[in-house]
């Protein structure tokens, strides 16, 4: 008892045969076209620099108000918070929190 068909890597039959490598002697193919460049001739970096230079400048330029926005109040915030934390750790912000603890103003 065999519980599926067997698995078979032959030739494809019928209308797709077109022959094995080497033994083209069946069907002429039509309707298959393939263009291809030689890898001597293609140049896959071609312009990617000066491409870069313009377009890039362009794509950063149109981006600028979405990431400068956040770097500044990033920055703002940074800047501000620092500034708080060595002032409370300073002479002067120590005596200011005692004084603002104890009720005093």
């Amino acid at each position: 008892m065999r519980p599926s068909l067997v698995a078979r890597g032959d030739m494809p039959g019928g209308k797709h045969y077109i022959g094995w490598w080497g033994d083209m002697g069946g069907p002429k193919q039509k309707g298959i076209i393939q263009y291809s460049l030689s890898p001597f001739k293609q140049r896959a970096f071609k312009g990617a620099l000066t491409g870069y230079v313009f377009n890039g400048y362009r794509r950063l330029a149109g981006h600028f108000p979405y990431f400068i926005l956040p770097v500044v109040i990033g920055y703002t915030t940074y800047t501000w918070a620092s500034d708080k934390y060595h002032w409370l750790n300073s002479k002067e912000g120590h005596q200011w929190t005692a004084a603002h603890e104890s009720g005093e103003h």
